[in-house]
């Protein structure tokens, strides 16, 4: 079988083959695409059916910061002024381009996953191709990582164009952003594998992504937290991407921003190891 069969998984045109839905890693008699060209199959299939629609895909990235900064920034900056040594719309839109990557990641793999995956059937047809169980998996929140990189740069090309934030020295926050969407792409899979039915998202979204925007160090510092609920904040995943964008704003860096990575790191490793070990067994069912 030839690597190109594999290009669009799900696709049109796409070559019915042995795949392997168990994760396992047998090779097949003529061979097998290598395993970033698997990875990049599946990618590369979830761009494809995201560019179909791309007008109404690619406004909202552009327009939902822009209602955030208009309506709180614009707003309560003539009541704030300066937060923590910037002006206070300077200090939420660093902390939105985090947001932005974190909502689009979980939603891609929680709501987006369980569709594909119980009423379209969508990888019952990508695992005809020569990929793992676990190849489509590292895909999906490969391409999750790419929408938060895309969803951090739209939101710092509206700030860069009203001069909001210092662009030369935030080009490194969509790179923050691709590692914020794998954090919540695995996290949106743990999720998944639990779920039994689509309404049990709203727990998640209601209890757990929603008030990070708001006990994450986005509006106001999380310092000013009651001291009792400090600690709960520096666990939650969206604090630490948002203290090193911040800091790319600031151009002050602490040492603890190694520890905001390595927690990044972490939680997408060891969260996404567990939630792929987990959802491989809704695959091959």
């Amino acid at each position: 079988m030839s690597t190109s069969s594999i290009t669009a998984p799900g696709g049109p045109g796409e070559t019915a083959g042995p795949g392997y839905a168990d994760g396992t890693h047998h090779e097949l008699s003529a061979g097998r695409p290598p395993l970033a060209h698997r990875l990049y199959s599946v990618w590369l299939r979830h761009v494809r059916v995201y560019s179909k629609n791309l007008i109404s895909n690619a406004l909202p990235p552009f327009l939902e910061p822009l209602i955030f900064l208009v309506g709180l920034g614009l707003g309560l900056s003539r009541y704030i002024g300066v937060m923590e040594g910037l002006p206070y719309v300077e200090y939420l839109a660093s902390g939105l381009m985090m947001t932005a990557a974190m909502f689009t990641a979980a939603f891609e793999c929680s709501f987006g996953t369980f569709i594909r995956l119980e009423f379209d059937k969508v990888y019952d047809g990508m695992l005809g191709a020569p990929i793992t169980a676990d190849n489509l998996l590292v895909g999906e929140i490969l391409w999750a990582g790419t929408k938060g990189f895309v969803f951090s740069l739209s939101v710092l090309v509206v700030v860069g164009v009203f001069g909001i934030l210092p662009v030369g020295r935030m080009l490194l926050a969509p790179f923050l952003g691709f590692l914020t969407g794998t954090m919540f792409a695995a996290l949106g899979f743990l999720v998944t594998s639990w779920v039994k039915n689509i309404n049990q998202f709203n727990f998640f979204f209601s209890g757990f992504i929603s008030p990070m925007f708001f006990f994450a160090g986005v509006v106001f510092p999380v310092e000013n937290l009651p001291a009792i609920v400090r600690p709960i904040s520096e666990i939650l995943p969206l604090t630490h991407p948002v203290r090193v964008t911040r800091a790319f704003s600031t151009g002050e860096f602490e040492p603890i921003l190694w520890w905001d990575l390595a927690y990044m790191i972490l939680m997408t490793v060891g969260v996404g190891w567990y939630a792929i070990h987990r959802l491989r067994r809704k695959l091959i069912q």
